[in-house]
């Protein structure tokens, strides 16, 4: 039997103040929760779901407390319109870092605010091989469940990084290349092989005061009347067209 108090902490993971007093995120559904048990099984608290997943997953759960719970009590659990059999308590990950002189290509994250494009970023990274992302304090949380969705497993994979910008970019030793609308054509840029892409927010970019840090900006050219891109979308240009100079 669940108690009041435990459906209270669970669904308290739904906001920002939860995550920040527990340590912890939820995940849900069958697909990620099964990914995550597979990846990082060591960082899963708890796992409820029906008695099909349960079953499902038994050989590959290891010690993971599975607690079995009907449809309805999956509903008062879940924070999603349509709970999919399963829901995990997970810790938040302790990825490391980057040092100012890495020498791997990272990612800057200047004010991303939606949780779908901030997902779906992180998702782009793991896909292109960029293991790490900084986002400035006025990103969204990357433990936020929508963003947790939209990374489709990724968050288990890509180190994520709420910093204050200034000091981490001021003392960055590699190149800093930015989104900028007046930039480089993209398809003329011979990307270096390493360095800071920086992605600008939804509507007006990169803020004035990181403008002066970067030593390089480049544009994506448009075809047509759009005053903008998505920045999810700006993102994956990007990344693929540096893996495709690299």
């Amino acid at each position: 039997m669940i108690s009041k108090n435990e459906v209270k902490y669970i669904r308290s993971l739904g906001q920002q103040k939860g995550r920040l007093e527990s340590g912890a995120f939820l995940v849900e559904g069958a697909k990620i929760v099964t990914e995550m048990i597979m990846q990082c099984a060591n960082q899963v608290q708890k796992i409820y779901a029906t008695a099909p997943f349960i079953e499902s997953v038994r050989d590959i759960s290891g010690y993971i407390d599975l607690i079995e719970v009907d449809n309805e009590m999956l509903e008062r659990l879940s924070l999603m319109q349509a709970p999919n059999q399963a829901l995990a308590v997970m810790k938040k990950f302790d990825f490391p870092l980057p040092p100012t002189d890495s020498k791997e290509w990272l990612m800057l994250l200047d004010g991303i605010q939606d949780p779908g494009n901030l997902g779906t970023i992180i998702r782009l990274a793991d896909w292109f091989g960029i293991r790490n992302i900084l986002c400035t304090l006025d990103c969204a949380d990357c433990y936020n469940p929508k963003v947790v969705q939209a990374s489709m497993g990724s968050i288990a994979r890509i180190g994520v990084h709420a910093i204050n910008w200034t000091d981490w970019l001021s003392n960055y030793k590699g190149p800093v290349i930015g989104t900028m609308l007046d930039g480089e054509p993209i398809q003329n840029f011979s990307f270096p092989d390493h360095g800071l892409i920086v992605i600008g927010r939804e509507g007006s970019g990169i803020r004035t005061e990181m403008k002066s840090l970067l030593t390089q900006s480049i544009a994506i050219p448009s075809f047509g009347k759009a005053e903008s891109l998505n920045a999810a979308v700006a993102t994956g240009i990007v990344l693929w067209e540096m893996k495709r100079g690299s």
